[in-house]
């Protein structure tokens, strides 16, 4: 009969397990532990592809500068004050950094103990030059970027396939404007295969003139994984779109290129959603408390002339209209009377004046001496004859009586 070996027969080193006496999980994580802790606090070179700043500590990827391995760094805060205040995502630094495997959660990480820079990473000095040559283009200008429709009938989504930044876009713009329609493109977001297939779906879209907006959607990402929407062909092709364009790629810390040359950018595609698509409750709240201020502004402009016209009706003028023109009729009788009085006065004053001065003038005039009986003389063509030497014998006179003239032949002077 042959004898059953138990399974489990005591501790198993893991070098020494086999089928029927495999070691334990513990067993093995003990001894990762104890032989990655033989690997002391190296000091390793790379770039970092991550910088993630927490109350705890910072969180970061250090990057192989030549392949695509990375390791996790974790930098506790209680050593910040000892590393420099500049580090950020791309920078290319050497790190002295214990590797320390943890075996209640089977997560190995690399506790930075001191950090130091190198220079700039060859990627991010790459794109500060591009930058430098787009911002000197004008392409960067705020000046330049086109407003965002206020509805659009249709948005154009360039993402990943099956991804959740396609289901975020889609679910909130939907929940927001349920009747929007897009039009989503799939690309590759990252890989040798994501610029030629970014910009198809861009040309595609923008030819579509039933496209009002475009969106590109990617749910973040390393530094690494982020260097697809820096590249200059995509951004050169998003800038020079008639189509708007928004920058969704989802990533706080490091900014694309893409990003800047877009005419708008989201920090993530759920907030695309929100500031592509109007939200149809709020403009429905929106209507109902502009049409409540009009009419409320029509209600109190109807009760201000209401009032107003009740005023006017109240003066005495509108109460009885005629008396204000009997008032006045009363004060032209009165006018006119006064003006006939005074017109008669002075005409009687100007009839007695001008009596007194016919009166003047007729006891003044000649005439009136000659009608009393006197006569006056003259010499014929000559002046009057005041005394006898000037009318000698023979002389011929003109005698002027009141009712005529009458000639005369003078026979000088007679006795006394």
């Amino acid at each position: 009969m042959t004898e059953t070996k138990p399974a489990f027969a005591g501790p198993v080193r893991p070098r020494d397990s086999t089928p029927d006496s495999p070691t334990q999980v513990g067993d093995l994580a003990r001894d990762m532990r104890d032989y990655i802790a033989r690997l002391g606090a190296p000091w390793i070179e790379g770039e970092l592809t991550e910088w993630n700043v927490r109350a705890v500590g910072t969180f970061a990827t250090l990057r192989d500068l030549s392949g695509d391995a990375a390791i996790r760094l974790v930098v506790w805060s209680s050593i910040r004050a000892r590393i420099p205040a500049d580090l950020k995502t791309g920078d290319r630094v050497i790190v002295c950094a214990k590797p320390e495997y943890r075996v209640q959660r089977g997560e190995l990480s690399f506790v930075v103990s001191s950090i130091r820079h190198v220079g700039l990473g060859d990627l991010l000095e790459r794109l500060e030059v591009l930058r430098r040559q787009l911002r000197s283009e004008g392409l960067l200008d705020p000046s330049r970027k086109r407003a965002l429709p206020f509805l659009p009938q249709r948005i154009g989504l360039i993402t990943g396939k099956g991804t959740d930044a396609e289901k975020d876009v889609l679910r909130n713009a939907q929940l927001r404007w349920p009747q929007v329609e897009f039009r989503v493109e799939h690309a590759a977001v990252q890989g040798e295969q994501a610029v030629p297939q970014l910009l198809a779906a861009l040309h595609r879209l923008d030819a579509d003139p039933a496209v009002d907006v475009i969106i590109f959607a990617r749910g973040g990402g390393d530094f690494q994984d982020l260097l697809t929407f820096s590249d200059e062909k995509l951004v050169r092709a998003v800038a020079a779109a008639g189509t708007p364009v928004v920058s969704a790629i989802g990533h706080e810390n490091d900014r694309p290129l893409l990003d800047d040359v877009a005419d708008l950018r989201a920090s993530t595609p759920t907030d695309a959603a929100k500031r592509v698509v109007p939200d149809v409750l709020e403009q429905l709240a929106q209507v109902r408390e502009a049409r409540a201020r009009i009419i409320g502004r029509v209600a109190t402009r109807i009760q201000h002339d209401l009032t107003s016209l009740e005023h006017l009706r109240s003066r005495p003028v509108m109460r009885d209209p005629h008396r204000m023109l009997q008032e006045r009729q009363l004060q032209v009788e009165q006018l006119r009377s006064r003006a006939t009085a005074t017109a008669s006065l002075r005409i009687e004053r100007e009839h007695t004046a001008m009596a007194r001065l016919h009166a003047t003038l007729r006891a003044l005039s000649p005439q009136h001496t000659l009608e009393r009986g006197y006569a006056i003389v003259q010499r014929a063509g000559d002046g009057i004859v005041r005394s006898p030497v000037e009318a000698p014998v023979g002389t011929e006179l003109v005698v002027l009586l009141a009712d005529g003239t009458i000639g005369a032949r003078s026979s000088g002077a007679l006795p006394e």
